[in-house]
């Protein structure tokens, strides 16, 4: 008997979908075709690419209204927020769907006489994407579109929390007619993942996960001589200057700590403040918290949904039981939001100060709606503490001063600096992260090179005996 995968509903706990496993042979088969389906694939010009993509994204978006409860039943988020996902997936896809003329011209090398020379950007063969649950098309699409548009072929293994979005994309390219075998999406678990890896089929493995994740796509790769994007964990760090504007950055703050239940890679997990605006800040940032509405995500008036499971839930809740332990204090009543409850993924958004590095509150990764808030003396000391983590997706800063801003990121050990904004993403700006976030980068023309591999023509056009 087949072996099946259950995708779980955080909604209400029943089982939303199953589906089987792929069997060996049937791997096999789509390794092959993948591989058939990009040896022609990489001679069609971008402009054949580009119209493929395009009417991919635009079948994307014509099922909009069945994706937004979808997504809610499958991992939680608001149904008022559903489209936005969309929104991000299309202006990511379009962006880098613009600029591949350019990100994969050949690369230009002063004249030299009696000889013609060239580097040029050349696909890589087979693209293994692995999506994470959190923003199921907008990690996606961060490899999937630029990877085709570079001439290669994808397969994607979706998180099975999230696996009927890997069904969505499969559908999409499958009515812009996509040639067959150029994107396949497969339902594999992770013995068979890391076997796909080490199979000498791919050649890029691009994954957005856990660190413990990241650690056993490297294990898998090793001694294979593949190229590895990985967008890891984080523990997103804010700094408020006391010249910051107070309603803003407590406005953009809250919602950058608890927007999809917190459940962001960029998410903003500790909060340093200026003891100057400190109290001023944690009043404003309470107030607008209780404002929160946690309730069933299919509901129009719900804000905030449940975590992806009850053990991620119990996993903050501990995370808040240890700080206590250690002396912070809550300023948020569970008891205020109904919905919350122990055993259940519906857990109530908390602010937790008088918080220090001693707490795993304020190290390691939460990935749910609690955030700590901290009083620092001046930029020195915001800087230390952001610094004194294992993990650097990005960091964000705000002043009204850019001078004073520059010269924090630029101190900061993180992929992207933000200034007045946070949990954010620009296309035009490569998406990196440092220590246990990561390596490698997508989007942007930065991402196109871990997509292409450079080929060098060196022509001596004038022989002379």
């Amino acid at each position: 008997m087949s072996a099946t995968v259950q995708l779980i509903s955080p909604v209400d706990g029943r089982v939303l979908a199953e589906r089987t496993l792929a069997s060996p042979a049937q791997i096999a088969q789509a390794l092959t075709a993948a591989a058939q389906a990009q040896a022609l694939w990489q001679r069609t010009p971008i402009t054949e690419r580009a119209r493929y993509c395009r009417a991919a994204v635009a079948a994307m978006l014509a099922m909009t209204e069945a994706i937004v409860p979808e997504l809610a039943w499958q991992m939680g988020r608001p149904v008022r927020y559903g489209a936005g996902e969309l929104r991000g997936f299309a202006e990511r896809a379009d962006y880098m769907i613009a600029i591949a003329p350019k990100a994969l011209a050949d690369i230009e090398i002063a004249p030299k006489a009696g000889f013609e020379r060239s580097i040029r950007r050349q696909p890589l063969g087979t693209v293994l994407v692995i999506a994470p649950w959190n923003y199921p098309y907008l990690t996606a699409v961060n490899s999937v579109i630029p990877a085709l548009m570079a001439g290669n072929a994808v397969v994607l293994k979706h998180a099975t929390q999230t696996l009927l979005v890997g069904e969505r994309f499969a559908e999409a390219f499958g009515r812009a007619g996509l040639p067959a075998g150029l994107f396949q999406n497969l339902v594999i678990d992770h013995a068979q993942t890391a076997a796909i890896i080490g199979s000498g089929q791919v050649h890029q493995v691009n994954f957005t996960g856990s660190v413990a994740g990241g650690r056993a796509i490297e294990a898998a790769a090793a001694g294979h001589f593949l190229g590895l994007g990985l967008e890891l964990g984080g523990k997103d760090p804010a700094y408020v200057r006391a010249d910051a504007n107070l309603p803003y950055a407590v406005e953009n703050l809250v919602d950058g700590s608890f927007f999809n239940s917190g459940q962001s890679c960029c998410g903003i997990e500790r909060i340093y403040v200026d003891r100057k605006i400190y109290p001023a800040f944690v009043d404003a940032f309470v107030t607008l918290t209780r404002a929160y509405q946690l309730g069933n995500p299919l509901e129009p008036s719900t804000t905030l949904g449940p975590v992806i499971k009850p053990a991620a839930a119990a996993f903050v809740r501990k995370q808040i039981a240890e700080a206590i332990g250690l002396g912070a204090r809550a300023l948020i009543d569970a008891k205020a939001f109904a919905a919350d409850a122990e055993g259940s993924a519906y857990l109530a958004p908390q602010v937790l100060v008088e918080v220090d590095h001693r707490m795993r509150l304020m190290r390691d990764e939460s990935f749910g709606p609690v955030v700590g808030i901290m009083a620092v003396a001046d930029d020195a000391e915001a800087v230390a503490l952001m610094n004194d983590s294992e993990f650097g997706l990005t960091a964000s800063v705000w002043t009204e001063d850019l001078s004073a801003a520059s010269a924090i990121g630029e101190a900061v050990a993180t992929g992207t600096v933000f200034m007045n904004r946070c949990d954010a993403l620009d296309p035009a700006l490569a998406w990196t992260g440092v220590k246990h976030s990561g390596r490698g980068a997508t989007l942007s023309s930065v991402g196109y090179e871990t997509l292409t591999r450079a080929k060098s023509f060196h022509f001596k056009t004038k022989v002379s005996v």
